[in-house]
């Protein structure tokens, strides 16, 4: 299957290195494979042998060189550093990681101007065709990750996630984090997919949990940064009322929240990240995914921003019903704002009087990458 980074990251590698940060088991090293069919070096941290080579600072001299997991490595940074200022000109050099490259880049030595980064994201609508509702709610229900959805069971898609959530907490997070008490930090992971939808209190999982409101905040910015849960700001404006504190989270695998209302908005966010992501790192645009809540309890789900002006609207929801409130609210006090409320059925789709797009999951999510 080819993926959505193949193009953009193959014209990259001409220029410089590329980054490809993601969930583990997203589809990364494949992707790597994919961009590298004939001679090329992978090397893995996690491989005893490979780990040897790095370690000793030996250089490959393959044309096309994959680095997998070597962030690992504490001093990855002034390897890669040297290795392309040495003998890097002229060869392809791909670096993958189940982590924020971004974030694990910053201390140290900077490799700032020396490469490009990405982030994949796991399969949506318009990577994979989807055009009948059973194939979509295949997706909502097992998730976008390839292997269970590939697997078309959801019994393997159960079993799968009950193994990736222990692997990254037990394995993933203890390489790169100074962590304690790994059992209480998977407790909070299986909390967390019930919150979905509402404004995340740390002050709630503090309290229902009994850890400290620090500890709480550490954990979450740590599945954050290993791409399990992605959180989003409200957007406040004058005149709005708007609430400015609490974010709400989403969790990468959509499949792991239990009820369909707050699942669907889920896969959605997922969609809009997606391509938030994509536009961010293929072509430098400032846009940010938000969402509006008011003190008289006014909600849309997602709000599309570029250079800190909403563009785009988006109310979700699982029947076609009548317009939202809110979306009528923030459409009448942004006329120039594309304001759309999305809903799973496919059901014919219709413009209100208000202005307001009412569309199926098809002709929505069908226009995300």
């Amino acid at each position: 299957m080819n993926r959505y980074l193949e193009k953009p990251v193959t014209e990259d590698l001409n220029r410089k290195m590329v980054f490809i940060g993601g969930p583990r088991q997203v589809g990364k090293t494949t992707l790597a494979f994919n961009l590298a069919p004939e001679s090329h070096r992978y090397l893995s941290w996690d491989v005893l042998e490979d780990r040897e080579f790095i370690l000793r600072q030996k250089f490959p001299v393959e044309q096309n060189i994959i680095f997998d997991e070597i962030h690992k490595f504490r001093l990855w940074r002034n390897y890669l550093k040297g290795f392309y200022d040495k003998v890097g000109a002229g060869k392809k050099i791909l670096v993958t990681g189940s982590a924020r490259l971004d974030y694990y880049r910053h201390s140290g030595d900077s490799l700032q101007g020396r490469y490009h980064y990405y982030r994949l994201h796991p399969l949506t609508v318009m990577e994979l065709g989807i055009g009948k509702q059973s194939d979509f709610e295949m997706l909502l229900e097992l998730g976008g990750f390839p292997e269970p959805f590939l697997s078309g069971s959801r019994r393997l898609a159960r079993r799968w996630s009950r193994e990736y959530r222990s692997r990254v907490v037990n394995e993933d997070i203890p390489s790169l984090e100074l962590s304690q008490n790994l059992s209480m930090m998977e407790l909070l992971l299986m909390e967390l997919p019930k919150r979905v939808g509402s404004p995340l209190s740390v002050n709630a999982l503090r309290e229902d949990l009994h850890l400290a409101h620090n500890t709480v905040s550490k954990w979450l910015d740590i599945f954050e940064r290993m791409y399990l849960i992605y959180r989003i700001s409200p957007f406040g404006a004058n005149g709005l009322r708007a609430v400015r504190k609490e974010r709400k989270h989403y969790h990468t695998n959509w499949a792991d929240v239990p009820d369909e209302g707050p699942r669907f908005e889920n896969l959605v966010a997922g969609h809009l990240l997606k391509w938030v992501h994509f536009e961010q790192d293929f072509a430098g645009r400032n846009v940010e995914m938000r969402y509006f809540r008011d003190v008289d309890r006014r909600e849309i789900d997602f709000i599309l921003v570029e250079d800190g002006r909403p563009f785009r609207a988006v109310e979700c929801k699982l029947k076609h019903k009548e317009v939202a409130r809110s979306l009528k609210y923030f459409k009448a006090r942004f006329p120039d704002v594309e304001a759309i409320q999305v809903h799973r059925t496919a059901g014919e789709s219709c413009i209100s009087k208000d202005g307001i797009h009412c569309l199926n999951w098809k002709e929505f999510l069908g226009n995300y990458i």
